[in-house]
């Protein structure tokens, strides 16, 4: 399990990914060798996952994000592996998540304009696999997207 040490590592690192290990080792008050075998124990356990980019898809020119929930038939027995397989495929798709209740998957699409959303439904999304039933959702505003955790 983690202690003092390790939370105050995470929420360091949580608050600033890019900061250098000395400098992290000196916030922290220990010595570079020993930050850097604590984080090697904190990867080597899954706790932590590794840096990442996190890219801000509006600068780069996809203004519209849209979730779609869908509901498939799962009176076919591959229902969840066909869609998921090939939703995998559509690039715009940066997020699936599955769920237990009445809807089964959602899809985060990203497009650069409502016609070009258009064109990624029509073509692509309708195209899926074993679609019951789609309901979509027009993101307006994000007002939390934030995955550090109360460390």
């Amino acid at each position: 399990m983690l202690d003092d040490t390790d939370r105050r590592i995470l929420r360091q690192m949580q608050a600033d990914p890019m900061m250098a290990a000395p400098d992290l080792a000196h916030l922290i008050g220990m010595s570079t060798a020993r930050l850097t075998r604590r984080i090697e124990r904190l990867r080597d356990q899954n706790i932590l996952r590794g840096p990442r980019a996190v890219i801000n898809w509006r600068a780069l020119g996809y203004a519209v994000e849209v979730s779609l929930r869908i509901t498939l038939d799962k009176t076919q027995s591959r229902a969840f592996d066909d869609f998921i397989a090939a939703a995998r495929d559509i690039r715009e798709v940066i997020e699936i998540q599955t769920f237990l209740g009445r809807v089964d998957v959602r899809l985060s699409v990203v497009a650069r304009d409502m016609a070009h959303y258009q064109a990624i439904y029509r073509d692509q999304i309708l195209a899926l696999p074993h679609i019951a039933d789609i309901e979509a959702l027009m993101q307006v505003a994000r007002i939390k997207a934030d995955e550090s955790l109360p460390l």
